[in-house]
């Protein structure tokens, strides 16, 4: 039951997670959600990915939501593991979410193919709200559904 129930709050978790962050990267950047999906795809395709119409967007919801079910893996299974995670699930999500911003920002983008450092700008709180709300819906998927 706790293995069904593990991979119930990784797919929550994630595809929850990371579809709620397409829908803030596009409020906090003021564009339509297609530009942040081909943004994504991006990470593979270079800037080119904006002129790639909806199969670029196809890919960057596909890499998206692969992405959210990882990040929500990583942090299910140590939450197994360390069971402080799920008893303070708000402060685990809080930090685990900044810690997604930091290696999204400073590890996957700089790796991605767009080869690009974050710089510092009025938008960076808000990417830094939407990171740890992405944070607090993978802790509370793992601590609501791997407890049942």
């Amino acid at each position: 039951m706790v293995i069904r129930s593990t991979w119930i709050a990784i797919l929550v978790g994630g595809l929850v997670a990371a579809f709620i962050d397409i829908g803030a990267a596009s409020l906090i950047n003021s564009v339509n959600p297609m530009i942040i999906l081909r943004a994504i795809a991006g990470g593979l395709l270079g800037p080119s990915s904006q002129q790639l119409g909806m199969p670029a967007a196809v890919l960057g919801f596909a890499l998206q939501e692969a992405m959210g079910v990882i990040i929500a893996a990583i942090f299910v299974l140590a939450s197994l593991r360390l069971t402080w995670m799920r008893r303070s699930w708000v402060a685990a999500g809080v930090a685990y979410g900044v810690v997604i911003f930091f290696v999204m920002n400073y590890v996957v983008v700089p790796l991605s193919a767009y080869h690009r450092f974050p710089s510092m700008r009025l938008k960076l709180l808000a990417d830094l709200i939407a990171m740890v709300l992405f944070g607090l819906i993978i802790s509370a998927a793992a601590t609501k559904i791997v407890e049942r």
